[in-house]
């Protein structure tokens, strides 16, 4: 098939000499981080998905979070210091993030837009994030992805 591509990410990670295992699959369609978590047999608490939203003030943030967990908008707005946030449509995920659903990683989008990972990845030797592209996965350490990706931890889950 040729030399493996690297995505956006992984160029980044390696630039920034940061440690990582790359995580190939089979994927004629994603459905949701839960369904290749278990087609892979992973762990839901070290699989993380990554939510983009959009803020009052128009601009764009970056949350990851744990894949059977859904995002708090109201507390995840208050870390970011907005006064309320959105989903951005999926329409228009790879306009502003040069990523595709289901490919989507906190790491290397277009812009660096502030970063948010939910607190529980602090307690994990690893963590895995979409690699960039359908069927790619990085496993990386928690702070190795917090400083990819200029992102902070903070509580931003609904309980």
């Amino acid at each position: 098939m040729g030399k493996e591509t690297k995505t956006n990410a992984m160029r980044i990670l390696d630039r920034m000499k940061i440690p990582y295992t790359l995580n190939q699959y089979q994927c004629d369609e994603f459905i949701d981080g839960v369904h290749v978590a278990d087609l892979l047999g992973q762990s839901y608490d070290e699989s993380f998905k990554t939510i983009v939203t959009i803020g009052k003030s128009r601009s764009y943030y970056v949350f990851a979070l744990p894949i059977d967990k859904e995002i708090d908008l109201k507390k995840a707005a208050k870390v970011v210091g907005e006064k309320n946030l959105e989903l951005l449509p999926v329409k228009d995920i790879n306009k502003v993030t040069g990523y595709i659903r289901g490919g989507c990683t906190p790491i290397g989008m277009k812009k660096q837009y502030k970063t948010v990972i939910h607190e529980s990845a602090k307690l994990l030797p690893q963590m895995i994030v979409s690699g960039g592209k359908l069927g790619e996965q990085i496993l990386l350490k928690p702070d190795d992805l917090l400083r990819a990706v200029n992102g902070v931890y903070a509580d931003i889950i609904k309980e």
